[in-house]
């Protein structure tokens, strides 16, 4: 059993999640941005369809891609340097977040529910939430969303309209990243493709280590704009 949490109820310690399904750990409470960042410090996130109640999870192991660790591969980095794609940072978060709501092969709905959307679009104002765009032209093609706390980055979604274009959204990010010092990216669910692109498993003691720290640090102040000489970096 998962409690049932009230608005002014706070979070069970995270070492009581469900193993099966795995990091189920509450329901109920609300998406208020007091709520979400309290959730985001210690390793929470919702996750919840239309159907569900406002369900909390904290797996074990996690998810994450250290930013020294991302696999960048030859023709990624041949697309990156042609000048294929623009890649701009916090211009069209709700945008970003329509593209990754959008229909997928395969799924038969999505979890970025219109409560969830309103919910992250108030953190975007606040310059906590941020979006990371890839425009061929003036076409939005790609991109992904997440949340930055200190010199910790949430990774929460991503899509993709034409070939590479979310890989070059998250190369872009992960490279201005680690220029602001941040080390670590939660990706919270472990798929294939994140492995692909670097992405690991480690113990969620582990990473609950590493996010006290990093999210003590001073944040970087939203909007974001990359440097202008960051496919140096490539």
């Amino acid at each position: 059993m998962i409690p049932w949490l009230d608005s002014t109820d706070p979070f069970p310690p995270v070492e009581r999640a469900l193993r099966d399904p795995n990091g189920l750990l509450a329901a109920g409470g609300d998406l208020s941005s007091a709520r979400l960042l309290d959730a985001y410090r210690h390793g929470i996130f919702p996750w919840f369809g239309d159907d569900d109640p406002l369900l909390w999870w904290s797996p074990d192991p996690r998810m994450v891609l250290f930013v020294d660790e991302l696999r960048v591969t030859r023709s990624l980095r041949r697309v990156i340097r042609s000048g294929r794609f623009t890649v701009t940072f916090d211009r069209a978060f709700r945008d970003v977040m329509l593209g990754c709501a959008a229909p997928r092969d395969g799924q038969d709905g999505t979890w970025i529910t219109g409560e969830m959307m309103d919910a992250y679009v108030r953190l975007a104002r606040r310059g906590i939430a941020h979006s990371v765009e890839t425009w061929a032209g003036d076409r939005l093609v790609g991109g992904l969303y997440g949340v930055a706390i200190g010199r910790m980055f949430y990774g929460e979604s991503m899509f993709t309209r034409q070939s590479d274009a979310s890989k070059v959204a998250l190369a872009t990010l992960v490279r201005q990243l680690e220029r602001w010092r941040f080390s670590m990216i939660d990706c919270q669910m472990a798929t294939s493709h994140l492995a692909s692109l670097g992405a690991r498993e480690i113990p969620r003691s582990a990473f609950l280590e590493r996010l006290a720290v990093l999210t003590a640090q001073p944040d970087i102040p939203g909007p974001w704009t990359p440097d202008a000489d960051l496919y140096n970096d490539f």
